[in-house]
Parts: structure tokens; sequence; C-alpha cells
């Protein structure tokens, strides 16, 4: 019986769909393209109206969507003049000593409230890095997506982890380390599932007018318990514990 509900939903459209949807996100640590183009993909999909309803559950979210708040852009020379420590101060030292570009984030036109919503966490995600201590590489990325994954839904970040897993699994046998690797996936999205829960909402704040707040602070309010070891946090790279101190 089981098999025959294995062939309903095998249809040779579905497994296609499914083969892009893996195609994308393996090449997602690549080129982060891959990843929009996996969330641009899920826009109009069954789950992201799932993500949306979530999302319309607190009225602080149904608020900013209703503004499309989306802020300022984020100049790394002002916040390198923020207070130490402030969030705002953090984010460009980090950012700055990584190298990244602040506006790394292909956006959308905004048609409707779902093209505001991979709008503002495309804007947005790298702050949740700053934030929770996961790091801003593979080491860390599971563990951060998995805090949206917990908070909202987000379907391109829930497909990220499924098939982090899934792949994990399918290279376990290639060295000894594999079942290692594949528990440490694990760990990452258990620790971002868990964060998730038990902080208060990330998507409805307008993070561009607390820039200057300091970031110990922000993460008492939020109910943050920042990952400030091992190999998934931020703070274990010399590098960044230099540039912030």
């Amino acid at each position: 019986m089981g098999f025959t509900y294995i062939n309903q939903l095998a249809t040779p459209e579905n497994v296609q769909k499914f083969l892009e949807f893996v195609d994308l996100a393996a090449g997602a640590g690549v080129d982060t393209n891959n990843v929009f183009d996996l969330d641009d993909r899920f826009r109009d999909s069954p789950q992201m109206q799932i993500s949306m309803k979530k999302l319309a559950e607190d009225p602080s979210s149904v608020q900013i969507i209703a503004e499309r708040y989306m802020g300022s852009d984020y100049n790394l020379e002002t916040m390198l003049k923020m207070p130490t420590h402030s969030l705002g101060w953090t984010y460009a030292k980090v950012i700055n000593a990584l190298g990244y570009d602040p506006k790394f984030y292909r956006l959308r036109s905004i048609e409707s409230d779902v093209d505001y919503v991979l709008n503002r966490w495309r804007k947005t995600h790298d702050l949740h890095h700053i934030l929770t201590g996961f790091a801003l590489d593979s080491q860390g990325e599971l563990g951060v997506i998995s805090v949206t994954v917990a908070q909202t839904g987000l379907p391109v970040f829930l497909f990220l982890d499924l098939i982090a897993l899934l792949l994990g699994f399918l290279n376990a046998g290639k060295d000894d380390q594999g079942i290692e690797k594949v528990k440490f996936a694990f760990d990452l999205i258990s620790a971002g599932i868990q964060m998730g829960r038990e902080a208060k909402p990330l998507f409805p704040i307008k993070w561009e007018e607390g820039f200057e707040r300091p970031l110990d602070e922000w993460r008492e309010e939020l109910n943050i318990k920042p990952i400030l070891t091992g190999n998934f946090s931020w703070y274990s790279n010399p590098t960044l514990r230099q540039a912030i101190s």
C-alpha cells in the first residue's frame, strides 16, 4: 500500500521539479544566486502560503508587511562610526573583515505581500547571523536558516535544511567522517530550530532604526542565546574576534 502512495507522489512532473530544486540547492554553496532562484521558484507555492499564514498570526509582522518597510541601505562607513559593540557596528566590522558585499542580495519587484517578505528576509539575513552567533559560512548557515524555519517556515530555507540532510546521507559512505557530517548537520538544524522557538519574532523588527543599540541588549530583549563557541559560531573565527575586540 505504501508503494502505491509513493507512486501517486512520484509523477514525472513532480520528480522533474524535485530534481530542478535539488540542483539549485546543491549549487547554493557556490553561487548565492541559486538560493534566490530557488526562493523565486517557491514564490507561488502552497508552502509559501503556509509561511504567509504563519506571519499573519503576529500583529507586528502584519503591520510591517502592510507598510512594506525596507529601511535605509546598509552603509558600512556610517555603521563603523556607531557605538562600539552596537548591532550596526558589529555587523559592519564582521562584513568588512570577511570582505563581503552588504548588498549581496537580489531584490524582487514588489507586486505582492509575498514579494515584500522575500525581499525583507534577503536584506536582513546576515543580520540574523550577527544576532544568533551562527557563522557566516557553511559551518553556520544551516543553523541560522533554521531559526527562520522555526519562526516562519520559509520554504526555501526548509528545503535547504532537508536537502542538506539528504545529500549528507547520500555522501556519507565516501569517507570515514561521512556519518559524523550528517550528525553535524542535524546538530546545526536542531540548534537553530530551538533558538527560533525560544526567541521573539525576528521578521517584524525594523533593525535599521536600532543599529546603534548594543548587540547584547537586542539579544536580551529578543531572548536570543547566541552561539559563542564551537565550529559553527562566527566568534570562533580569529579574524572576526580581532575585528570586534
